[in-house]
């Protein structure tokens, strides 16, 4: 087994700069960069009258410049080149892509992500600082859609074909084609004061007034402001583990050592919870890592912008339409090496799980 771990944490190496230089790549070629980020502030508030224009030399040289500039930045005429210089120069746009791309990779291999362009704070603080909220998110979709697939899709492969199995698959099936995101706007125009009622709040993880509130009153608040959120993402989370549940379950029932068992007398619980279950639930145990960091990055991204949750999917969003790249890439060098340990680790469970996998004697 350790020396399949080792040769798994060796393939992350490639399997990581490939991720990192195919965005590296793409980022060169999208629009509106920082530097633009800058000077379309700057025009919009009238600053280039502060900050540019008019004390340089008339010469035919600063005129080429500032063509330069012009036809480089949109949004340029009337700043002054030296300005802009002093903005690549800030940014680091002023090396080559490729010398940029090898010290971002040198640093990002010490977890050093330096500061963010726009705010004031390093980018790992100010991932920590948003990640408690993305943290708990995760955990409450994970544990909530666990706890409804499992007992719902062992039921559900016990009665198939049943009456039950056909409406309760008809629910799964609508919960897992309605897009989260879709479903959290429907729940807040019904609940919090759209067009309906106004039971739940429109937006943020806690009230004004939290530090205010006794312990319990705060355990009340937070569970008000996250009853939407959660439903609107554990819906598709349910949907999907329950009928892998169910499946997972009916292979196992179907095979012989399931007949040997009841014929040599013993109960169906005791054939379903004492031998099934330990086989079947085996994909279902070992994908919970992939699970959680599933709705911990993806399934809140959207969630976390539609209901103001200030989390790692809000400052992933904002840091994209911002063009601050130090976070943008951050995120995604720590979500993308997450992932791959989080796969290592799914393997690792399985062979923890049922010892009869082996997987030092495959292919990697």
């Amino acid at each position: 087994m350790g020396a399949y771990i080792l040769r798994r944490i060796l393939l992350m190496i490639p399997t990581l700069f490939g991720i990192m230089a195919i965005s590296f790549a793409v980022i060169q070629f999208a629009p509106g960069g920082p530097v633009e980020q800058v000077i379309a502030r700057l025009t919009n508030q009238g600053g280039s009258d502060r900050l540019g224009g008019g004390g340089g030399d008339a010469g035919g040289s600063n005129v080429d410049v500032a063509s330069d500039v012009s036809s480089k930045y949109r949004g340029a005429q009337g700043l002054d080149p030296e300005f802009i210089k002093k903005l690549e120069k800030q940014f680091g746009f002023d090396k080559p892509p490729l010398e940029r791309f090898g010290m971002m990779l040198w640093n990002y291999a010490r977890f050093d992500f330096g500061d963010s362009y726009f705010r004031d704070i390093s980018v790992l603080d100010l991932i920590l600082e948003k990640m408690p909220v993305s943290i708990s998110i995760g955990l409450w979709i994970t544990l909530l859609s666990y706890l409804i697939s499992i007992p719902l899709g062992i039921r559900k492969a016990v009665k198939d074909g049943s009456t039950f199995d056909v409406w309760t698959s008809g629910v799964v099936i609508v919960g897992y084609a309605i897009p989260g995101f879709l479903f959290g706007i429907m729940l807040m125009v019904l609940f919090a004061g759209g067009s309906f009622w106004d039971w739940f709040p429109l937006r943020g993880l806690t009230s004004d007034n939290w530090d205010q509130l006794s312990w319990s009153g705060k355990i009340v608040d937070y569970f008000w402001h996250m009853t939407l959120p959660l439903t609107a993402l554990v819906l598709s989370a349910f949907a999907t583990t329950t009928l892998l549940t169910k499946n997972s379950f009916l292979e196992e029932i179907r095979k012989q050592y399931v007949v040997t068992a009841r014929a040599k007398g013993l109960s169906e619980r005791k054939v379903l919870y004492g031998h099934v279950f330990r086989n079947a639930m085996l994909i279902v145990i070992a994908g919970f890592p992939g699970a959680f960091i599933s709705a911990f990055f993806t399934g809140s991204l959207l969630i976390e912008n539609i209901f103001s949750l200030d989390g790692l999917g809000l400052l992933g969003f904002r840091s994209v339409v911002e063009r601050d790249y130090p976070v943008v890439f951050a995120n995604l060098y720590i979500f993308s090496l997450l992932g791959l340990f989080v796969g290592l680790l799914s393997d690792l469970i399985y062979t923890w799980v049922d010892p009869r996998i082996d997987f030092e004697r495959r292919d990697v």
